[in-house]
């Protein structure tokens, strides 16, 4: 009977990595969801619901931001910092850090431990784990230190705060923008720094250098001492992608939120010039999954927040703590679209050739993703009363885990709660790794069928 136990949890949770990636996600949300039910998590001193528990579990480790009580004054030093810990450990990856646990244990990774924390990293190489792992280690914490001592001077001698908050809320905040959860310890998140890019920058840069992806910082690390040692240049497609993309898209929204909204009068229109080009970049560096808002959501125009629905549902890079559909999966499908329009037998893009796996790939990411957001639409239209604009808005923002709100999170009543936690579950760890995840067994056809062709359009 044990040996059957065994080999039935093998095959369900062990035998793919990304089963065991998922399993591991949803045993720390629920070890999240049980410490912030103790009545030492909350301020006043009594339990928290559960269902309040398991969202704000959900929320950090699902690096969203989401939330529906105030993190600073609802739970105590103890709670935050239960929330710190799950937001790095979301951030950071389940897989990735049980592996660089077992590396420094032993000193070296299983072969099934290095599948696994490649498939959580999706790291470009397979075969040095180990590198990669330490790398991620290294970055994360020196652009946390970095940004936390920043942080911190600027709230002690900016802002007149006492030495021990000034440390605080410059780690928190800091650890927060890296892993791009969006939480923060003030109810209307970066607003009363909406004019000093010596708090909103930083932070503007933390959320980048992690949204873009671990790979593609460690190649850029890496680069750099390869050029220097041996002057070979150039960077792997997937980097100049992520780049070239995530640039651009940076460029679109600030552009689009300035013009869209420079005379609002509840977002940029009371500001000058300065201010308002700052918060119309922090506003759509924010869209990559940063969370963190500097205006009220609320307050946007219609148009802006359709915009902004569209950047959020893009997100950031691969293998990063941005959420979304990620920015390499928006590139390629544009380039199979220009391909098309082309006539070209082949998508091709910055001299490159993209194999026809990854167009399959990056269309299901995208069509798995629309039908989520979609049906969770629907479904929060069915028990939340709020303009569709706003429904869709928060829909689109707990797939992307992305953190901004509209002002409908808060209100949820239980099952709306329920369908956002499903959400951000599914969108922070992908709709192909949770198809996969759940399924029992992987089929290879082993015959062709007769080729015919559809009459599209």
């Amino acid at each position: 009977m044990a040996g059957r136990v065994a080999r039935v949890w093998h095959t369900l949770f062990t035998a793919h990595p990304a089963r065991t990636t998922v399993m591991a996600f949803a045993t720390v949300i629920l070890a999240g969801t049980v410490l912030l039910t103790l009545p030492v998590s909350a301020a006043n001193g009594t339990a928290t619901s559960l269902v309040t528990s398991l969202f704000t579990a959900t929320s950090a480790v699902c690096v969203t931001g989401l939330v529906v009580v105030d993190t600073g004054t609802h739970w105590s030093g103890f709670g935050q910092g239960v929330i710190l810990a799950l937001i790095q450990t979301g951030g950071f990856g389940i897989m990735t850090l049980a592996s660089l646990l077992a590396l420094l244990a032993s000193g070296k990774l299983r072969l099934r431990m290095q599948l696994t924390a490649a498939a959580e990293t999706k790291s470009l190489d397979l075969g040095d784990v180990r590198r990669v792992l330490l790398g991620v280690a290294r970055t994360a914490a020196t652009i946390e230190l970095a940004v936390w001592a920043w942080l911190a001077l600027r709230f002690r001698y900016g802002y007149d705060m006492p030495l021990g908050d000034a440390v605080y809320h410059g780690f928190f905040h800091a650890l927060s923008a890296f892993n791009n959860a969006g939480f923060a310890l003030q109810a209307d998140s970066l607003t009363p720094y909406a004019t000093d890019p010596l708090v909103t920058l930083p932070i503007a840069v933390a959320v980048i250098l992690g949204g873009i992806g671990f790979p593609v910082l460690l190649e850029l690390l890496r680069h750099r001492t390869r050029r220097r040692t041996t002057g070979r240049r150039g960077w792997s497609l997937h980097t100049k992608l992520t780049l070239v993309t995530t640039a651009a898209l940076l460029l679109t929204g600030t552009v689009l939120t300035c013009l869209l909204e420079w005379a609002n009068p509840g977002t940029l229109g009371p500001l000058n010039r300065g201010d308002k080009l700052l918060n119309g970049f922090t506003h759509s560096v924010m869209t990559r999954s940063g969370g963190f808002n500097t205006f009220d959501i609320a307050a946007l125009e219609d148009t802006t927040l359709l915009m902004t629905c569209a950047l959020m549902f893009i997100g950031g890079g691969s293998a990063g703590t941005s959420g979304g559909i990620k920015v390499t999966t928006f590139a390629v499908l544009a380039a199979a679209m220009i391909a098309e329009v082309r006539g070209e037998p082949n998508s091709t893009i910055m001299g490159r050739r993209l194999a026809p796996h990854a167009l399959r790939q990056a269309l299901t990411v995208a069509l798995l993703g629309v039908g989520f957001v979609i049906a969770a639409a629907i479904a929060l239209m069915a028990v939340v009363k709020a303009p569709f604009e706003v429904v869709l808005f928060e829909a689109v923002s707990a797939f992307g885990v992305n953190g901004l709100s509209a002002g409908v999170s808060a209100d949820l009543p239980v099952p709306g709660q329920l369908i956002a936690i499903l959400l951000m579950f599914v969108g922070r760890l992908g709709p192909v790794t949770l198809v996969s995840a759940l399924a029992l067994r992987e089929r290879t056809r082993r015959y062709e069928l007769p080729e015919e062709r559809p009459i599209i359009g």
